[in-house]
């Protein structure tokens, strides 16, 4: 647990705290594109599908950059590769932020901009033990607080920011934070030498994927986890449903960060809870996750839509659970070929869900009706996954 001392610990290392600004420097800025791009694609084509797949580009990248790219920080030294990574992506956003450029160039610098990221992830990650030692599980706490907390941030501020800067001084915005990030990284850290070489990512991507197919556990964990290919379908109709109730821009950021503060809250209260309680009820907080989203159905107001969104937000955090859970029952030397996996498919999941809730709200006319569809279909699943894992919970429980 993460307590006052554990703070001081951890921010007592002067790498950690660059590498914890360069983490909050970028993830604020992610989620102010997020916005930008959102309102910028919505404005020129009035098309939810667009939208929506838009944003979907901010995800699937991440799949194929996942297994081929993450292995650059085990081959290049880590401070190299996140200075690079940051550095070519505040470029990207510097041409995508210049007025007019066309939207196909948007979307085409958009997939560049994201293929940075599961390398610049990875250095950050296997760098973190070098720097903090047996102070690591504190720092790493720290960073997944940090994370949520910048979600909220830049989704709030995002859309307050775009509507004061409109969406090319919203992009620029986002490509000074990584050249801060850049230069904090650069000037910050101390460069070590690149580590030794290790299998192929695609590789452990394959193997991670045999090792979870022969434990029904762990595939109904990573079912659990993929069940965000349904509630992340408002994130990517933030922007036409916005224009629904007539909240425009600054609605958008409020949208998006509902569901971030409702499962900061949740990931606190659900602590109260013994962590057996917690493994058992997985399969319940599922459930409680997207039935909010079936509440769309009700046509709600701005002020609607965000309590919804911060309720299944609150009972999403059961993802934090599980995630431990899946971590746990998987044998120390295969971890990480599991956790590429899972994290690969989910980031696969979440593309899929926002480009075809884009999809359904371009052929219903109605991006409302398309997160209530993808609410139903989400309840639906996770009462089925519920049924599974009461039956093999038992084994799961510490």
């Amino acid at each position: 647990m993460v307590g006052g001392t554990g703070l001081r610990a951890v921010f007592a290392v002067p790498e950690f705290r660059v590498l914890w600004s360069a983490a909050v420097l970028s993830t604020v800025g992610d989620q102010l594109a997020r916005v930008a791009l959102s309102v910028l694609v919505f404005q020129r084509t009035g098309s939810a599908a667009w939208t929506a797949s838009t944003y979907a580009l901010t995800m699937l990248p991440a799949l194929v950059s996942g297994v081929l790219l993450t292995g650059l920080a085990d081959r290049y030294p880590r401070r190299t590769v996140m200075v690079v990574a940051d550095a070519v992506r505040a470029v990207l956003l510097a041409v995508m932020a210049v007025p007019g450029v066309p939207l196909p160039l948007v979307a085409a610098l958009l997939v560049v901009a994201q293929l940075a990221e599961p390398p610049f992830a990875a250095a950050q990650g296997a760098l973190l033990p070098s720097v903090l030692g047996d102070k690591y599980e504190a720092g790493q706490s720290v960073h997944l607080i940090t994370h949520q907390a910048g979600l909220l941030l830049g989704f709030v501020g995002g859309g307050l920011v775009v509507a004061w800067l409109g969406t090319s001084g919203a992009l620029l915005a986002d490509g000074v934070t990584f050249a801060l990030s850049a230069l904090l990284l650069r000037f910050g850290l101390r460069q070590r030498p690149a580590p030794a070489s290790v299998p192929a990512a695609h590789v452990r991507i394959r193997a991670g994927a045999a090792l979870v197919w022969r434990d029904r556990r762990l595939r109904l964990l990573v079912g659990l986890g993929w069940l965000a290919l349904f509630t992340v379908v408002p994130e990517g109709l933030a922007a036409p449903f916005s224009a629904e109730v007539g909240a425009g821009a600054a609605g958008v950021g409020l949208l998006l960060a509902a569901d971030p503060a409702g499962m900061v809250l949740g990931t606190v209260l659900l602590r109260f809870l013994p962590t057996s309680t917690r493994v058992r009820l997985l399969g319940l907080l599922a459930v409680a996750t997207a039935l909010p989203l079936v509440g769309y159905l009700f046509a709600p107001n701005l002020v609607g839509a965000v309590a919804l969104l911060a309720v299944s937000g609150a009972f999403s955090a059961y993802q934090v659970t599980a995630g431990a859970t899946f971590v746990r029952l998987v044998p120390d030397e295969q971890r990480g070929q599991a956790l590429g996996f899972a994290r690969s498919g989910l980031v696969a999941a979440q593309g899929i869900g926002v480009a075809a809730g884009g999809l359904l709200a371009s052929a219903t006319g109605s991006a409302t009706t398309a997160i209530a569809v993808a609410g139903i279909a989400g309840t639906v699943l996770a009462l089925a996954a519920t049924t599974a894992w009461t039956r093999v919970a038992p084994a799961a429980v510490p």
